[in-house]
């Protein structure tokens, strides 16, 4: 194995765990990824990628013969497979699960932030504290989950094991009331799960029927003074009507990630005060990251030992993740 290969895609403490059996690609660290990429899979039998990774195309895979699996040391492979992967019988792990702590942490985080009414307190007392009457707490505060993501259930446990009370509504077509209550949340339809919730984060998948989910009439029934959350994809939420909210001063917003993404300069959700735009920080960052390639090397091990794969991706199973 190429060990400046295998630097190029994991840590220096992670190389030693591979197997020398195993020919990795790396990910592009070239201007022009795509002129040479499929070169460097010429050998491979496994190929550990991560974000920017060009697609594997037929084009592509035409070139790696050899290749029997792909370990995504990210989260989405959406962006990463095609058809052919599947043609081909290619096995897929996405490292989404280990990504989803840092985005689950990052969520309560700002759910906290939201229910205390973080942004509005700043903006409206810059010139002195505000009243302790006009103060907002977390305690019996009702939040509103909308997906039974990995994510999502993640939130639910985190608030679930607050000692904050909350009262969280899940709604997820998917997901029946038993299931639902045995997460820590009572499912509704999402009508009403924005009419009772005080703070809405969305955990839901970007697809054609969830493009746009949270739409003016969606959005006009979160209660006065209610915040929307948004760690999911930018698209779920029509971003007119969430600026004519804000803008109106009726909800908060605390967005990382937008549609499109990023925002022009000087759009109004840029400008206002009741809104936090993050640059898509909510997953794994900095030294987060080991925990992606780790998972990645955990991950060729198991399948070189013929154990099951615990991030495996199918064809199936990609239609209604993110």
């Amino acid at each position: 194995m190429d060990p400046d290969i295998v630097g190029q895609v994991l840590a220096p403490e992670l190389r030693a765990q591979l197997s020398e059996s195993v020919l990795l690609a790396p990910d592009p660290p070239r201007p022009d990824p795509h002129r040479w990429f499929p070169d460097a899979l010429a050998d491979a039998e496994i190929l550990i990628s991560g974000w920017g990774c060009p697609r594997l195309t037929a084009d592509v895979l035409a070139r790696a013969p050899r290749l029997r699996a792909v370990m995504h040391a990210a989260g989405s492979v959406r962006s990463l497979v095609s058809e052919a992967v599947w043609e081909r019988g290619i096995v897929v792990s996405s490292a989404a699960d280990a990504n989803a702590a840092p985005v689950a942490a990052y969520t309560v985080a700002l759910i906290t932030l939201a229910a205390r009414r973080t942004l509005t307190m700043t903006a409206g007392h810059l010139d002195g504290w505000p009243a302790f009457d006009s103060r907002s707490g977390s305690d019996g505060h009702t939040v509103g989950i909308i997906g039974a993501s990995r994510i999502g259930r993640r939130v639910i446990a985190e608030l679930d094991r607050s000692d904050a009370d909350f009262e969280v509504l899940l709604s997820d077509p998917h997901v029946t009331d038993e299931e639902a209550l045995r997460l820590g949340a009572m499912r509704v339809e999402l009508p009403e799960l924005c009419r009772r919730s005080g703070v809405v984060s969305v955990h839901a998948p970007l697809l054609p029927e969830t493009t746009g989910l949270l739409d003016a009439e969606m959005l006009a029934l979160i209660p006065d003074g209610g915040a929307l959350i948004n760690t999911a994809r930018g698209a779920l939420v029509d971003t007119e009507a969430l600026t004519d909210a804000c803008s109106a001063g009726r909800l908060e917003a605390y967005l990382d990630v937008t549609f499109p993404e990023p925002l022009p300069p000087g759009h109004p959700l840029l400008r206002l005060p009741n809104v936090l735009v993050t640059p898509h920080i909510a997953g794994a960052q900095g030294s987060e990251v080991r925990r992606l390639g780790r998972y990645a090397v955990a991950e060729v091990e198991r399948w070189l030992a013929g154990d099951p794969l615990l991030g495996e991706v199918t064809r199936e199973t990609l239609r209604r993740l993110a």
